[in-house]
C-alpha cells in the first residue's frame, strides 16, 4: 500500500508544490504549524530516513538546504527550523518550519487552517522569493 506521500508524488493526491527534482520533492505542508511549513521527501518510498542508501541521505539534504534557503527569502523569520519525526507518515520526510520562537514548531500546537487562496499565496511568495 502506498503512503499518502507516494501518491502527492505520483499526481494521485494534488499539493502544493514548492520545489522538485529526479528524486525529491517539497511541498506546502497540509496541515501546517506557521504559514510555509514545508516537507521535504525523497520520491523513492522508504518508510525511516535512516534507511536511506548515504548518497541519497546526502542528496536529501542537500536538496532541503536549497528549499530551506527560498523559505528564508520568503519568510525572514530568526530560524527554518528542521525537524524529522516520521511518526504520522511511513515515508521519510523534513520538516522545514519558519519560526521566530521554539514554541512555533511545537507539533501539539493547534495546526492552521487555511483556504485553498491562502495556500496559492504562500506557494506563489516562495516560489517568486
Amino acid at each position: 500500500m502506498s503512503s499518502i506521500f507516494t501518491k502527492i508524488v505520483s499526481g494521485e493526491i494534488p499539493s502544493y508544490k514548492i520545489a522538485e527534482d529526479v528524486q525529491h520533492l517539497a511541498f506546502l505542508d497540509a496541515m501546517p504549524l506557521v504559514k510555509g511549513h514545508t516537507l521535504v521527501i525523497p520520491k523513492k518510498e522508504i518508510d525511516f530516513i535512516f534507511d536511506l542508501e548515504n548518497e541519497d541521505f546526502k542528496n536529501l539534504w542537500s536538496f532541503a538546504q536549497t528549499v530551506a534557503k527560498k523559505l528564508e527569502k520568503a519568510y525572514p523569520t530568526q530560524r527554518i527550523a528542521v525537524a524529522v519525526v516520521g511518526l504520522e507518515v511511513p515515508h521519510a520526510h523534513i520538516h522545514l518550519i519558519p519560526i521566530d520562537k521554539m514554541d512555533d514548531m511545537n507539533f501539539r500546537n493547534e495546526r492552521l487552517k487555511l483556504s485553498v487562496d491562502e495556500y496559492r499565496q504562500i506557494q506563489d511568495t516562495i516560489l517568486n522569493s
